[in-house]
């Protein structure tokens, strides 16, 4: 029989230095975390929520300015409170121009999105953009974080349902809690392997709501639109409904809860196909031009939805698209960038000031007269309580509307 092992002066050093050394590291690595140097302050009270503007008005004229220099397009919005981001702070500010809660933390921010009354936020660390937080928007208390490897450049994925990213080698989801629902194309580190049936594909544009993901992409083989699952039984391991081949400069456009639309330059055309794969609606419109792309490859998509359309806006034109089989109802042509519905009216940046549309009619009702100086360039807009919110390039301009 042999000896029992025994534990000699030696082994006790050792291990005391190994622990020693192990909790310096994890010493060292919490309070090196740029999470750890987050600063809230949160609301002083529980904002109510202000709504959006209701009624078109007569006038405008400029309430107030904030600086975001998120790289959003469009103004976000959440509850009726304007979030911004500068110099490594995000603020929430009430429609009557006061702070309500700010979060600030060293490192860059990737993007910034709201859903579920929630200010999710992704942060750049020596991982990637994959450290999120979201912030509940009325109080400004936390509501959630994850952390994971991702890619460095990333374009935002987000609907009422969704959070995530899109890029060009990889598309994932989350819901309100902050657990990947999906992932699809290329995984860093498996666990398991063909998990991905397209892990070699560049992506090139991706869209979600509800349960359905919308993908395109090229491969070897051709390019294709995948309608895939936004909840499979396993997130590591897509559930494709439907492949769709299309032209290579194909993107997406608009996405319902079981079709997609996508824009063919080839033939100037908008073509939505359902889950299944069949073809539905196509729509001819005048041409557009090439979209954003970061890297050159995925697609930054201006979308906004009205309660009874489906928009996209690309250089001087903004579609209107009907929610079910998102048929191409309409274009407004000079408009500069994506609006938002007072009322049974669409209200959109022009030259001259805020264009109001007639979607029953396709026709633009009046021009109300903005003084922007001497601006010029896209100009995303969006409502605050009883307030017009311009994106105008890194400022945000609030516009007072008397009512």
């Amino acid at each position: 029989m042999s000896k029992p092992l025994r534990r000699t002066r030696r082994d006790l050093i050792a291990t005391g230095v190994i622990a020693g050394v192990s909790a310096l590291l994890v010493g060292t690595a919490v309070l090196t975390a740029p999470v750890r140097h987050a600063e809230l302050t949160p609301a002083a009270e529980e904002q109510q929520d202000y709504g959006q503007l209701a009624v078109v008005p007569s006038s405008l004229s400029e309430g107030f300015r904030l600086t975001d220099t998120s790289g959003r397009a469009r103004p976000l919005i959440a509850n009726g409170l304007i979030i911004t981001y500068d110099d490594h702070t995000i603020t929430a500010t009430n429609p009557d121009g006061d702070t309500v809660w700010t979060y600030s933390r060293p490192n860059d921010l990737c993007l910034i999105d709201q859903a579920w009354d929630k200010v999710v936020a992704t942060y750049r660390d020596n991982a990637g953009c994959g450290d999120v937080v979201s912030i509940d928007a009325k109080t400004g208390q936390y509501a959630g974080t994850r952390s994971a490897p991702a890619p460095d450049e990333v374009t935002s994925l987000a609907s009422n349902d969704r959070t995530g990213y899109a890029s060009d080698d990889r598309v994932e989801i989350w819901r309100s809690d902050m657990v990947r629902t999906a992932e699809y194309g290329y995984v860093e580190a498996k666990q398991e392997p063909d998990m991905q049936p397209n892990e070699d594909c560049i992506i090139t544009s991706a869209l979600t709501r509800s349960e359905l993901l919308a993908v395109t992409e090229t491969c070897g083989d051709g390019s294709y639109l995948r309608l895939q699952k936004a909840t499979p039984e396993d997130s590591r391991k897509p559930e494709i409904e439907a492949n769709v081949e299309i032209d290579p400069q194909a993107y997406l456009v608009a996405v319902s809860q079981d079709a997609a639309a996508v824009y063919d330059p080839s033939k100037n055309e908008v073509l939505t196909y359902n889950n299944q794969g069949d073809a539905i609606s196509s729509s001819s419109i005048p041409a557009m031009g090439e979209p954003q792309r970061i890297d050159g490859t995925i697609a930054v998509l201006p979308i906004a939805d009205l309660p009874h359309h489906m928009t996209y806006w690309q250089d001087d034109s903004l579609l209107l698209m009907e929610p079910a089989n998102l048929a191409v109802t309409g274009v407004f042509q000079g408009a500069l960038g994506t609006g938002f519905a007072a009322g049974d009216r669409l209200l959109y940046a022009s030259t001259d000031g805020v264009a109001v549309v007639n979607w029953d009619k396709n026709a633009v009702d009046e021009i109300i007269p903005v003084d922007r100086g001497d601006y010029t360039g896209p100009i995303h807009v969006s409502s605050a309580g009883a307030k017009i919110v311009e994106k105008r390039g890194d400022d945000i301009v609030v516009l007072d509307t008397g009512l």
